[in-house]
């Protein structure tokens, strides 16, 4: 009975750190593209950088993360006048993860919306 408890205490142990492994990077990098989406928007509400030139860079820093992201499923949108205005940005992806027997799709969606305070 102690070998069978044991056996099943190292097989959850092991299961515990290969889930980690496997999911951790996943939400890490989702944690740094929405934080380079927020610093992206919070700085381009200010200027006057076409929304093509914005989605751009945020793609740039999606594939430097290794995020499955294509340009057309980043949205950007202006409301109102530059600098009074705001500035909206939107990118959803799915990350597709093989787990052994339990095949998961991750939807992640790295968005914010800033406004001006004028």
């Amino acid at each position: 009975m102690g070998t069978i408890k044991l056996v099943l205490g190292i097989f959850v142990i092991v299961a515990g750190i290969y889930l980690g492994a496997i999911l951790v990077p996943v939400y890490y990098s989702n944690y740094q593209f929405q934080d380079d989406v927020k610093t992206e928007a919070t700085l381009e509400t200010y200027t006057a950088k076409p929304e093509d030139a914005i989605r751009d860079a945020i793609y740039k820093k999606a594939v430097g993360l290794d995020i499955p992201l294509t340009k057309e499923q980043i949205k950007v949108q202006r409301h109102g006048t530059q600098g009074t205005g705001s500035l909206t940005i939107s990118a959803p992806y799915t990350v597709h993860l093989d787990l052994p027997g339990y095949p998961v799709d991750l939807h992640l969606d790295a968005s914010t919306e800033n406004k001006s305070p004028f």
